[in-house]
């Protein structure tokens, strides 16, 4: 291989590097895990003969689904030692994010919940079809299917997201259930903080076992305003900001500087229908530096 063709080939991954990390983030609902499968793509990419190439883009997706693919064998396993209820990790993301309604939608932490009830070929296939534009003949390259076999995953995933396609709170939406909320909780108002919960939602809280959380979903607008009560910090070691996480507002709280909670939900006539809190103090290290995804 040429120098030149190596330096191309070197411009090529950085050009294309994020989305890379957004095909295997997407993959796994894992930040770390998305890298190393980037990391070990690369080392990939750098033994490949660039000069027979002719799409590197398409070349390189191939390279990180068939990388995402391998690691999410070995999540699984993790996944069943993992202590109660298991959400996404999340990540603070750049403002474009949002611009991009597909990729905001695709990112939520409430489709990745949706994504990960999907075989982990149905995930890939519906990503790089639905979300990244792949033809159904690249798909099939980059996941070693035939074409046939990947249209049939494409419509059983696609028909499997829609019946299950989470709706998100708008930002205005957002500030004012966390004004609502935070009121009900500091003066133990149960009634005020059902009244912003439909009557069947449903909470997932991840703690991992290092920080307290339900270690069962939890279902009941009584339920769960009386376990929120229980667990939201007041005082002045409680600060709350609304962000922009996985490309949609999110309730970020910190304790004495330190991010201790996410929270996102799903609304439905008005109300909230689902909420995920991630505690894991592990998933929560990637919430002070912006990251940059892309579809294209």
């Amino acid at each position: 291989m040429t120098g030149d063709h190596v330096e191309q080939g070197t411009d090529a991954f950085a050009e294309h590097r994020s989305l890379l990390f957004t095909v295997a983030y997407e993959m796994l609902g894992s930040a770390a895990d998305a890298e190393d499968v980037v990391q070990e793509s690369w080392v990939r990419w750098s033994e490949v003969d660039k000069a027979r190439v002719r799409d590197p883009r398409a070349y390189l997706v191939r390279i990180v689904t068939r990388q995402a693919l391998n690691h999410l064998r070995t999540l699984e396993r993790r996944r069943e030692r993992y202590v109660g209820p298991w959400l996404p990790e999340p990540l603070l993301t750049a403002p474009d994010v949002a611009d991009d309604v597909e990729l905001a939608d695709s990112v939520s932490l409430a489709m990745l919940v949706v994504l990960d009830t999907l075989s982990p070929l149905e995930r890939a296939v519906f990503l790089l079809r639905e979300v990244f534009g792949f033809g159904y003949d690249e798909v099939a390259e980059a996941t070693g299917r035939s074409t046939a076999a990947v249209r049939q995953l494409a419509h059983r995933a696609r028909e499997h997201v829609q019946a299950r396609r989470p709706g998100t709170i708008p930002a205005g939406e957002l500030e004012k259930v966390t004004t609502s909320f935070f009121a009900a909780a500091a003066t133990g108002d149960l009634q005020q903080l059902m009244d912003l919960l439909a009557p069947d939602v449903v909470l997932l809280s991840d703690g991992g076992g290092k920080v307290k959380a339900a270690l069962n979903p939890i279902r009941g607008a009584e339920k769960v305003a009386r376990f929120l009560l229980a667990v939201t910090p007041t005082g002045a070691q409680a600060e709350v900001d609304v962000l922009a996480v996985n490309g949609a507002p999110a309730l970020v709280v910190r304790i004495d500087g330190r991010i201790d909670t996410v929270a996102t939900g799903v609304m439905a006539d008005g109300r909230i229908a689902e909420l995920l809190v991630v505690r894991n103090p592990d998933k929560l290290r990637r919430l002070e530096e912006e990251h940059h995804l892309s579809r294209r």
